[in-house]
């Protein structure tokens, strides 16, 4: 019997999950990490009107969680900036958010990624917190059989792992994974697949830092307060000016400001790598990856920095490829065994 492995990473920014997985091929998708409670399940919308959210019950409230959170009347970010935000009913609404958009009633192995300074902190209750059963809106429930938690950065060096044809080498190498997020910036130092705890860790310098501060300098600026963060970072990734009051409006003047923000992160993070020389593989992912790029090679002159496509989708595709291979070797042996025990016992 085939397992069904699936992964999602809860980010403060977006919660990005697997769809599916054949072979190499993993989808994925996102919607924002943003939860709007209600105390009574969402109304049912004419056509014309409906959104693209889910209504998932969290205790005696309901969150309104999906691609189109957006349009709620009054919404607001989730910024989960606490340690303990996966204990919170915001983080369990969108993580049963995506469970439900993943359309599989039953999964087998959930992977599941914690910044790389809360991973021994959180690992069992988080994984504790995932398997069961889980009521998703709409009536549906999804069970999860077992969970599993990774440090973030971890997917992502098995996503470039596979995708560059090293899982067979890798083993034997040091690599340094920088993944600067939303919420935290995280970096792991790795020998194979294992993190060097005393030199991986994790702060709160992000790149939301940077968009609030643009922010601030846009309201001095028109004399008006200005808070769209949304519209700052798609300016910021694709190069187009922002418009106000139906004019365009260039931000290249505060990129400086923006770069020195992550100048001062990734010089914290160059303090814990004892040895930069010996880092085979320096792998940049992650939302804020543009942002952060002049920085990390600054830091790192002599080494080439690689990079992936889809960087914001490197962590969870890296969960779900652990995840297989979890599957196939630990639970695998362990289905053989309870299968072997069970024979036994009829005979």
């Amino acid at each position: 019997m085939e397992l069904i492995v699936r992964a999602v990473d809860v980010g403060s920014g977006n919660t990005k999950y697997v769809v599916s997985a054949d072979g190499a091929e993993i989808r994925c998708a996102s919607f924002p990490s943003v939860a709007y409670p209600s105390a009574s399940e969402t109304q049912a919308w004419a056509a014309s009107e409906r959104r693209k959210t889910l209504s998932i019950p969290i205790g005696s409230l309901f969150y309104e969680v999906g691609p189109d959170v957006h349009l709620v009347a009054d919404s607001i970010r989730a910024t989960q900036l606490h340690d303990d935000y996966t204990d919170s009913a915001e983080y369990m609404a969108l993580l049963r958010g995506a469970l439900h958009l993943m359309k599989q009633p039953r999964i087998d192995l959930l992977v599941v990624g914690l910044p790389v300074a809360l991973l021994h902190l959180k690992k069992a209750s988080l994984e504790k917190a995932m398997a069961g059963t889980h009521e998703v809106g709409g009536g549906k429930t999804v069970t999860v059989v077992k969970a599993m938690a990774i440090a973030q950065p971890q997917g992502a060096l098995a996503h470039y792992a596979s995708v560059h044809k090293k899982m067979e080498t890798i083993g034997n190498e040091q690599s340094l994974i920088i993944d600067p997020g939303s919420r935290t910036f995280d970096w792991l130092v790795a020998r194979g697949m294992r993190q060097v705890q005393k030199q991986s860790h994790s702060f709160n310098r992000r790149m939301s830092d940077v968009l609030r501060l643009i922010a601030a300098e846009i309201t001095k600026d028109i004399g008006s307060a200005y808070r769209d963060l949304d519209a700052i970072d798609l300016a910021l990734r694709t190069g187009k000016q922002l418009v106000l009051f139906q004019k365009p409006y260039d931000i290249k003047r505060f990129l400086p400001m923006a770069e020195a923000v992550a100048q001062q992160a990734v010089s914290t993070m160059r303090q814990y790598i004892e040895s930069p020389q010996s880092l085979q593989n320096i792998i940049l992912v992650g939302g804020g990856a543009f942002l952060f790029k002049k920085a990390v090679k600054h830091a790192f002159p002599h080494h080439r920095i690689h990079e992936v496509k889809e960087p914001m989708f490197a962590n969870v595709r890296g969960f779900q490829i652990a995840g297989q291979n979890y599957a196939k070797t630990v639970m695998a042996v362990e289905l053989s065994q309870i299968g072997a025990a069970v024979q036994g016992s009829k005979q």
